[in-house]
């Protein structure tokens, strides 16, 4: 979007509601009319918001030119003025629609999603809003980074879907490793030029990878670690959110301040887990801290990863009766493959196509692009209260029975 109003109160409350809007990206704001049309020309914004009430001969000459030299930009009128006679001459001079000052944020979301409607069509992937998903881990090693790599290839693959992944283990993560990439940029160069950032810069400090992930790294100097704070990231995720159908993020396994900033935008959290005391116990931890956020522990799903590989091993019935919770998905255990794509640094889809865990991994994006294929997989009983969560935590202490 594009932005202009000559005053400067009504102005930077607009770009104030316009900046806490997910599925917004506010590209550039003007406060002279004249100089508009270049903005626009420049920035070729989808939405372009044109405020009336400075000249609003001016503003209607604005619309109307806008109109003629770029048809693509839909345009938005804002008037602390109702006046039927204004609101007629800024909808035949061209904008598609008119809200009254001062907005409200939900007017202004119906409008802008109406004039997504009719600008892209039900089709479009820029009609959707974007899908959040964070990669957790019970504990290192599970397959957290694996697990987000080849999902996120696996959805890149479907032509209507843009998909990006944010190494968030910022000291260690290695998804780069699995992509044979070498990135220009990481998230500290971004964190860094947040402030002069629009979609096209992000998109070009990012690597995109040939199965058409975009991969934004974390930083290669650990001393760069200090620049990314809480303020910054939720900046960086609201223009990945802006720029993409589905963002994925692959979490650390510390749960610092910066990984739950993720974990309460995500959509869907995958908690990935194996089949064995100590990370089924993490399970438990971690699912009633969760609690303690509401609605959180609604989108969490369980990955049980390495399925079918019996060595010290529980049972997934016993591991279902704990946990309280049905299991979202299983990778199968195959060790072999897994070593060969990590070391080649290439994804399953490319490695072993007709892989069993390549197929399990297809089947993961699907029931997460359709949810009604996985409403089987709600919580078996959401009325859980905190004794019974301790009656399951007690079960994992040494001694208790692991049959």
């Amino acid at each position: 979007m594009a932005l202009v109003d000559p005053n400067d109160s009504s102005r930077e409350t607009l770009k104030a509601m316009l900046l806490g809007m997910d599925t917004v990206w506010l590209e550039a704001d003007c406060s002279r009319y004249e100089f508009f049309p270049d903005i626009v020309d420049q920035t070729t914004p989808d939405v372009g918001v044109i405020s009336l009430d400075t000249d609003s001969t001016a503003a209607i000459k604005l619309i109307e030119r806008i109109t003629r030299e770029t048809p693509d930009t839909a345009l938005l009128a804002t008037s602390a003025v109702s006046d039927g006679q204004l609101i007629l001459q800024a909808i035949r001079a061209g904008a598609r629609e008119f809200l009254t000052l001062p907005l409200v944020e939900e007017e202004l979301s119906s409008a802008l999603g109406r004039i997504s409607q009719t600008k892209f069509g039900g089709g479009d992937a820029r009609n959707r809003s974007c899908e959040v998903i964070a990669i957790a881990g019970a504990t290192g090693g599970v397959g957290t980074t694996s697990t987000a790599v080849n999902l996120g290839c696996v959805l890149a693959e479907e032509s209507r879907n843009s998909v990006a992944l944010l190494d968030l283990d910022l000291a260690l993560g290695d998804a780069d490793v699995f992509l044979d990439a070498i990135p220009d940029y990481t998230l500290a160069d971004v964190v860094q030029n947040i402030g002069r950032l629009d979609i096209q810069l992000l998109k070009k400090s990012l690597t995109k990878h040939s199965s058409g992930l975009y991969l934004l790294p974390r930083p290669v100097e650990l001393h760069d670690l200090e620049a990314i704070d809480t303020e910054s990231l939720r900046k960086v995720v609201g223009l990945l959110k802006a720029s993409f159908t589905h963002l994925i993020v692959d979490l650390s396994k510390t749960y610092n301040a910066l990984d739950m900033i993720a974990i309460e935008s995500a959509s869907r959290v995958l908690l990935v887990t194996q089949l064995d005391l100590p990370c089924l116990r993490n399970v438990v931890r971690l699912m009633m801290s969760f609690d303690e956020t509401e609605g959180l522990a609604e989108r969490v799903e369980i990955i049980v990863n390495r399925a079918g590989l019996d060595a010290g091993q529980i049972s997934l019935k016993k591991a279902k009766e704990t946990l309280g919770r049905e299991i979202f998905a299983l990778l199968p255990n195959d060790y072999r493959t897994m070593v060969e794509v990590r070391n080649n640094g290439v994804p399953l889809i490319t490695q072993a196509p007709k892989a069993a865990l390549t197929q399990a991994f297809r089947d993961v994006a699907y029931r997460l692009t359709h949810r009604e294929a996985g409403a089987a997989a709600e919580e078996s009983s959401s009325a859980d209260d905190h004794s019974s969560n301790e009656s399951r935590w007690k079960r994992f202490w040494p001694g208790a029975a692991k049959a």
